[in-house]
């Protein structure tokens, strides 16, 4: 990946801002113990792919913790991606369509 993409933030952002990507882990091979957090953004059946996705990063040792937007319409509420920071050190967000 390309650290110096410019991310456009679809929520009233009058101008670009340049934000550094996060760190990504090459593989999940060695982090077990690590805490996952899943985010379902609540489109329908997302849940069924991040039920599955989460019985897969459990049997790899991972610790998944679930989280769901109370509506995909709009970002996550601050508190809800402050406490997902907080609990985990990855983050898989499903999304639809």
């Amino acid at each position: 990946m390309n650290p110096s993409l410019v991310l456009l933030d679809p929520t009233s952002e009058r101008s670009p801002v340049a934000r550094a990507l996060a760190a990504r882990p090459a593989s999940l091979d060695g982090l077990a113990g690590m805490a996952v957090a899943v985010l379902d953004i609540s489109k329908a059946r997302g849940n069924v792919f991040l039920d599955r996705l989460a019985e897969l990063l459990s049997a790899r040792g991972l610790r998944v913790n679930r989280y769901r937007k109370p509506t995909f319409t709009r970002p996550a509420p601050t508190a809800l991606r402050q406490q997902i920071a907080a609990e985990n050190q990855l983050v898989i967000e499903g999304l639809a369509d």
